[in-house]
């Protein structure tokens, strides 16, 4: 048995059928012209935003059922067209350029600052009062 194509045009004529509704009595009810109606049933014009939204409503669907039927359609359209197919077989992927590698830069490993290097350090300054030493007592 053959899969069905589920396209915009067939998912309008199947809900017109089971909800027994011409198109022009439906283009009347969402507010559309029967000739936008009629050309959306024959597959000749599309789903747009705002037709989505009203059918969306009338059908009690979400609109995105709609977009996404007009999405597969024009993807299935633009995979058969062959001029097309020709463009982009002819354009190149695009490459991300290689970011330049940082340089490593070599550091000293800090000195450690012993009490020793402190008052030799204070002794240099002119007007240092040397650093006074701790006196511990032990028992």
């Amino acid at each position: 048995m053959p899969k069905t194509i589920l396209t915009p045009a067939t998912a309008l004529q199947t809900l017109l059928d089971e909800y027994q509704l011409n198109p022009f009595a439906f283009s009347k009810k969402v507010s559309l012209s029967g000739a936008t109606v009629r050309l959306i049933l024959l597959g000749q014009a599309g789903i747009s935003i705002p037709t989505a939204l009203r059918f969306a409503k009338f059908f009690g669907q979400c609109p995105s059922f709609w977009l996404d039927l007009q999405f597969q359609a024009d993807m299935k359209a633009a995979i058969k067209d062959k001029e097309l197919q020709a463009i982009i077989k002819g354009i190149e992927k695009a490459k991300k350029p290689s970011a330049p590698k940082p340089e490593k830069v070599k550091t000293k490993p800090a000195k450690k600052t012993t009490v020793a290097d402190k008052r030799k350090k204070a002794a240099k300054v002119p007007g240092a009062k040397p650093a006074a030493r701790k006196i511990v007592k032990r028992k």
